[in-house]
Formats: structure tokens, sequence, C-alpha cells
């Protein structure tokens, strides 16, 4: 041991204190482990602190600023003047952001976990090196939890100054709305990020490489939300790339050649990488895969007995809500109890404009992999709901295979947030058409039309008319 470095013994340390980090960390807590729990920034990690809290906080401002203005209010007769105070926005996103951090903070405390601020690292396959304000600690543990989640992706060409060209952390800490605003990317940040700014008053254009947007998701949901930006008043150029900046603008390379737009900031959007650097790995047996995640199995443990991975740095959704799961199986599977990361269901949510929601195969995946499919879909011009909400644009698409097992549920529109749930339960639970279609939900609500999108897949739509 080094002269005045000071070391700690635990049964579980847990590098990463993100929503896989922190779950894995109290869930061990809970089964009675000795744990660590080792953050270099924020406990909460990304997704508390400058991810999908934050973000849908000041989505959902934006939201209601749009709403209350627009002309939907002025059919029903609500005429507002509005005016917006975005520092007053940001401080309260800021406070919603902190009571989370600090509710977590309290429960790492309430179960015994030993929170360490500071940067870890491998020394071996049993011993991890702290770096903290006060020094090096070194740390024995019996098992570890690697959590360390993903990094910004930056693009060669447009580094970021964080000024007027910005990642998605400088988007959300902006003190003023911009005028004039781009975003390069095709993913659920960038759409989000879109939408959000042409809701508070930007006039944004998205430039995106590819042919749609959101390209793994339904192709009506990419449909879908390109309707969505366009009624905002957003611009969206395809097969595109900005090249250059040359002053205010940036000068856009098109398949019907250049074309530049002036902008005020720039959000780059170019996804996000697994971070794993400075973590020496090499210390131990841990495998990476082709794409430069962490390799595990159903358990979460990688190629070394003695560590296990989730979130973000594995296969499969960098997901927030795959993390959580991961790492109570992660936990679980340390502490002895008979636990697997085999879940079926993985739902995703985009808060967009509209709403968009996915689990399971989309149609095209379902046919490649041989399924003869049932297919059902309804509109929302059919819901008393999303009638009674002014919300009628939207729809319900469900695929189902030819013995009526659930393969995929996609939906756009009001409430897709909350409906997803139900469609994610029933892909788990192997639920049929029947299923779905025989259980009473409440009216009016929105989930009805998931129940009788499963009765059009069977033929007995009530509110839509098929010819037969």
């Amino acid at each position: 041991m080094v002269m005045g470095q000071l070391s700690t013994k635990a049964d579980v340390a847990v590098i990463g204190a993100g929503p896989g980090g922190y779950t894995a960390a109290i869930r061990a807590a809970q089964l009675g482990k000795e744990v660590v729990l080792i953050e270099k920034d924020k406990l909460g990690g990304t997704c508390t602190n400058v991810g999908c809290i934050p973000s849908k906080a000041l989505i959902h401002a934006a939201d209601l600023r749009y709403t209350a203005g627009g002309q939907d209010a002025k059919k029903m007769g609500i005429n507002a003047t509005l005016s917006l105070d975005f520092a007053k926005t940001q401080a309260w996103k800021n406070n919603v952001v902190k009571g989370l951090v600090d509710g977590i903070t309290t429960l790492c405390k309430l179960n015994g976990v030993d929170v360490i601020d500071g940067r870890a690292f491998f020394t071996s396959s049993n011993t991890l090196t702290v770096e903290t304000e006060a020094g090096m600690r070194t740390i024995e543990f019996r098992k570890a939890v690697i959590a360390t989640g993903t990094a910004i992706k930056g693009l060669p060409n447009l580094p970021y100054d964080h000024k007027r060209i910005i990642d998605s952390d400088d988007a959300l800490a902006l003190r003023e709305i911009p005028r004039r605003m781009i975003v390069m990317g095709g993913g659920y940040i960038a759409a989000e990020m879109a939408c959000m700014f042409l809701k508070f008053g930007s006039k944004v254009t998205v430039i995106y490489r590819g042919e749609r947007l959101l390209k793994a998701m339904e192709p009506e949901l990419s449909d879908a939300l390109l309707k969505g930006i366009r009624k905002l008043g957003g611009e969206v150029i395809f097969n595109s790339e900005v090249t250059r900046i040359e002053g205010e603008n940036a000068v856009v390379k098109t398949p019907q050649g250049e074309k530049r737009i002036a902008f005020d900031k720039m959000l780059v959007a170019a996804g996000r990488i697994p971070y794993l650097e400075g973590l020496g790995l090499e210390k131990t047996k841990v495998k990476l895969d082709k794409e430069g995640l962490v390799v595990v199995d159903s358990t979460t443990k990688t190629a070394d007995d003695n560590i296990y991975a989730i979130g973000d740095i594995t296969p499969g959704a960098e997901l927030a809500h795959k993390a959580f799961r991961q790492g109570k199986v992660a936990a679980e599977c340390i502490a002895g109890l008979k636990s697997a990361f085999d879940n079926r269901a993985m739902p995703m949510v985009v808060f967009a404009e509209p709403m968009l929601a996915s689990v399971g195969l989309t149609e095209d995946e379902a046919k490649k992999k041989g399924y003869k499919t049932r297919i059902g879909k309804i509109p929302f011009t059919t819901s008393g709901r999303a009638n009674t909400m002014n919300a009628s644009e939207g729809f319900v698409k469900i695929i189902a295979n030819e013995n009526g097992v659930l393969l995929g549920v996609h939906m756009a529109g009001a409430g897709a947030d909350a409906s997803i749930a139900e469609a994610a339960f029933a892909i788990e639970t192997g639920s049929t058409l029947e299923d779905l279609a025989a259980t009473i939900h409440a009216h009016p609500t929105m989930p009805e039309t998931v129940m009788e999108t499963a009765e059009d897949a069977l033929g007995k739509a009530i509110h839509l008319y098929r010819k037969r």
C-alpha cells in the first residue's frame, strides 16, 4: 500500500452512478451487501443531470407554451397573451433535476451505500484505485459492476466550441432561445431538440445525411415525425451534411448542390459512444466486441467472473430503463439469486411532435424473420378521448403473427408515452390479439385505441369501418 493511501474492502464496487449504477448499488445493499458507489461527476449520471430529465422538463415547458398560444387553443375559445422568461424556465428545470439528484443521494444513504466522489480504474480483477480530491483510494472488491455509460460523439469537421456549435448538454443549458438553429442528426435526440426549440419559437432546420428520421423505428412513425416538424414550421433536409462554416452560414452539401443556411446555434446530435476511457480494463479479463461494447451474458457478467457490466456500454438499446433493469439483475445475480436480463420487450419513447412510442418488431422486421403477419391500425380520429383533447392526429399500429401473438406495437400521438407500457407488458407476457381485445379498457381513455387496434387486426373493430 502507498503511504497515506486509504484502502477499503467491499462486497460490491459499482463504477458509475447513472440509472444502472445507482440501481445496482441500492439493490445490492438491499440484499445485504457492503457496497461502494463511485462517481466522477454527479449522482444520477447523464440521464438525470443532462439527459432524460432536464430534456423532458424543457420539452414539457415548450409544449405548454406552444399549446397555449396555438390555433388549437383559439378553436376552444382560449386566447392567451404569452411571454417567455427562459431564465425562470431554466431555473425550474434545474430545480427538478436537483430534487431528483437529492432523492438519489438520500436513497443511497438510507440503504448504506458508500458513495465515493472520484475517477476509478481497475488495477486487477479484484482491486480498484479511485482518484479523489483527497488522494488515491484503493478498493478491494469481491464483485464489481461497470456502469460508466456513454460520452457525446462529435464530428471531426465540426468540433464543438460550446458557443455556436453545441452539443446536447449545451442545448439544455442555453440562457436564451436561439432565433435560428440548425440541428444535425436524425436520431431521437435530434428529433426531440428540434421539436422543442420550434415550440419555443426558434426557426429550426434539421440536416440529416440519411433518407429518413428515426431509421430504426417503424417507417410510419418517421413519416409522422416529419409531418410534425413541418407543421411546427421546421425544415428537414435529407441526404445532406454540413461541410464547413463560413461566417454566419453553414455550407450544406445536398443532392441539389451546395446550400448556405444562416444560424445562431448549431446542435450536433451525432450520437454517443461507450465511455470506457482510462478504466484499466486491460488489467482484467473483460472483453469488448467489435463495436467496442462490453461482452456480457444474460446475468450481465463479463468474461471476468468478478466483473459485471450494465447499461449503454453493453450491446442493445441505449436507454435508461434498460440500465435500470440490468442494474437489478446484476445485483441479484451477485447476491446469488436467480435473475437474468432476458426481457423480450424494450419500449422506446420519443418526446417529439407527435409523441412517438414503439416496442417489439416493426412490420418489415417481422416479415424478414419469416412471420406471416396480422396487422391492425387505428387512427386517433376514432378515439373519443383524442377528440376531447383536440388531439385526433395519431394512430396505433399492431403487428402479430398468424396465431395472434403480439410481435410489435407502434404509436404516434397523445398518450403514447403511457400507452406503450401496456403494449410492452403484453409482448413480455406473450399475450395475443384476443387478450388485448377482450380486456376492458376505461372509456374515454387513450389506451382504448390499443384495444381497438387489436380488434382491427382480428377484423372486428367497432369504430372503424373496413370493407369486407
